[in-house]
């Protein structure tokens, strides 16, 4: 789905130059270097070669470049990274910087991948095979723009460079431009209709048109497709096609409210080996998921709204490669969602004054510019949890989604947990156990039809610290102050989604109750969440000022963002 699926001109081996062990060259020689033989034999042969000491310079560049595509089809990148490195060592080449650019592409290492692939094309001559695969670089970082320049630079050497035409699409899709997606989508089904991978794509752009039966249509031809002749090339990822094609039909089967199928998708998800970074954040997203809709029984699916209440459908493209369908009307979507929790009267640990203040200030703000929202003040571990899980479900059918949370936080071990406040520390339990982790908040969102802005005011002391110490060593746990920098944004089903995060201060700092009756975040977020025409960056940038300010230096928001435009919570 990510990767072009066409190798480049590979090096020739030259094998028979030396006397000794001709025998055994002779034989071990085609199956080390022939594209197709499996990977087990393929490292198994070129590690004999290598073995032999008979080979230097090139020819045993050649060799170890043949191991890291033998590594590479395993989807074992770290040893593609180690033997690709040995071969652009003994004799750089166009090959081995593209073949390792792509290892570190897989393994989610963008910036390096990219000066792998500025590498591979100064040692010429030009390639589009390069320029698409540093494409996929750019897109992974979330920069569009340079993205769809390089995909234009690979159709412009391939005008039938289908997985060209196709990830110039997911890029404009990314921007918003879902027309401009599916005619690129579209082009690449045309180009060639036996791969999967760009139905794929085209279920994510209908999901996001609220076209779901199509969506699913298009999922389970992609399934079919790479079920039955999964993809060979040494470029894919071993099974991320159809990882990501039980992933999105998943999230369309939830979206009309099919719980039953999108149970056993996500399920058939969790139950094929992934290798690379997207594929296992996509489980990661299939486990949250499957949770939330194994808990609730499926609800009788809506009724399509009456064809006068929606706009006049568009014609229907051309669709190759799946059944035609009819085009019904979008399913009914709560566009604009929000979860606020406020928690403040701990009873085992320092309780605070503010948070049931801020969490109701910031819904009234989010409710007076047409958010629905669901609102908890000192919740409890299963409440919270209900509240959190009740939230998740509905999000699946929202375009924007807003989380906020003021109270305890506390990172441990790097990762982040929002705290109950029935919260307490016993001997013999885990005290992870007994909060909410944040990534599985951010994991259950990660879709890339959504725009999802996370607020958290949590960043105090750490109420656990002597709790951590007097629990001993032997529990491997770091508590540490404030709260720590997300280590992704929107790397799940998405590869880019709409996703910001924002925190009261900088990851790892202390934020201040204040003296009044709200946070000082807080009470500067809410005077301007509801500012027309004021997009949320601008937004954030405000209340930044005002905390800064009126802290006198003390505390200073932080904010992470991996949205694809302007978003603007209040209209203009």
């Amino acid at each position: 789905m990510r990767r072009l699926l066409v190798a480049l001109r590979l090096l020739a081996a030259i094998l028979g130059a030396a006397p000794a062990a001709a025998q055994a060259r002779n034989q071990l020689g085609p199956l080390c270097t022939t594209d197709t033989t499996p990977a087990d034999k393929m490292i198994d042969a070129c590690t004999k070669i290598i073995a032999l000491k008979a080979f230097r310079g090139e020819q045993l560049a050649t060799i170890h470049f043949w191991r890291a595509v033998g590594w590479n089809k395993k989807g074992d990148y770290a040893k593609v990274v180690t033997d690709a490195t040995e071969a652009i060592r003994l004799q750089p080449s166009q090959a081995a910087y593209n073949l390792r650019g792509s290892a570190y592409y897989d393994k989610g290492d963008y910036d390096i991948a990219i000066a792998d692939f500025d590498d591979a094309l100064k040692l010429g001559p030009p390639s589009g095979t390069i320029f698409h695969n540093r494409g996929n670089a750019w897109r992974g970082k979330h920069d569009y723009a340079k993205a769809i320049a390089d995909y234009d630079m690979a159709i412009k050497a391939d005008p039938k460079a289908t997985f060209s035409f196709q990830n110039r699409g997911i890029s404009k899709q990314a921007l918003g431009d879902l027309d401009g997606a599916l005619a690129d989508i579209n082009q690449a089904i045309r180009l060639d209709p036996s791969l999967p991978q760009p139905l794929i794509n085209r279920t994510a752009i209908w999901r996001a048109k609220g076209d779901l039966d199509r969506a699913i249509a298009d999922g389970s031809e992609a399934i079919r497709l790479a079920r039955e002749k999964p993809p060979a090339n040494i470029m894919t990822p071993p099974n991320s096609v159809l990882i990501s094609g039980y992933t999105h039909r998943a999230l369309a089967f939830e979206a009309r409210g099919d719980y039953a199928s999108a149970r056993e998708d996500y399920k058939a998800t969790l139950a094929i080996a992934a290798s690379d970074a997207g594929s296992k954040a996509n489980q990661a997203t299939a486990k949250v998921r499957l949770s939330l809709v194994t808990e609730t029984s499926a609800p009788i699916p809506r009724d399509a709204p009456s064809p006068a209440t929606q706009p006049t459908a568009a014609p229907t493209p051309q669709q190759t490669g799946a059944a035609q369908l009819p085009s019904p009307a979008p399913a009914p979507r709560d566009t604009r969602v929000a979860l606020i929790i406020g928690n403040g009267a701990y009873a085992h640990v320092k309780a605070l004054a503010d948070p049931a203040n801020d969490a109701r200030a910031v819904a009234k703000s989010l409710r007076d510019i047409g958010f629905t929202v669901s609102e908890g003040i000192d919740l409890d571990r299963a409440a919270m949890q209900k509240m959190t899980r009740d939230f998740l479900r509905e999000a699946a059918r929202a375009q924007v989604a807003v989380v906020y949370y003021a109270g305890h936080g506390v990172q441990v071990d790097g990762r982040n947990y929002l705290i109950p406040i029935d919260v307490e520390l016993k001997p013999g339990t885990a005290m992870t156990e007994a909060m909410i982790d944040m990534d599985t908040i951010m994991a259950g969102l990660d879709d890339q039809v959504r725009t999802n802005i996370l607020i958290f005011d949590a960043c105090r002391n750490n109420p656990m610290a002597p709790k951590v110490a007097s629990a001993g060593a032997n529990r491997s746990i770091e508590g540490a102050s404030g709260l720590a920098a997300p280590t992704s944004l929107g790397t799940g089903a998405t590869l880019g989604a709409g996703t910001l995060i924002a925190f009261a201060t900088a990851p790892g700092q202390v934020a201040l109750d204040g003296e009044g009756a709200n946070s000082p975040f807080s009470a500067a977020l809410s005077r301007h969440l509801g500012t027309p025409g004021l997009e949320v960056q601008q937004m954030l940038t405000r209340v930044r000022a005002e905390v800064v300010s009126s802290t006198k230096n003390k505390q200073v928001p932080w904010s992470n963002s991996s949205l694809l435009g302007e978003v603007y919570l209040a209209e203009k």
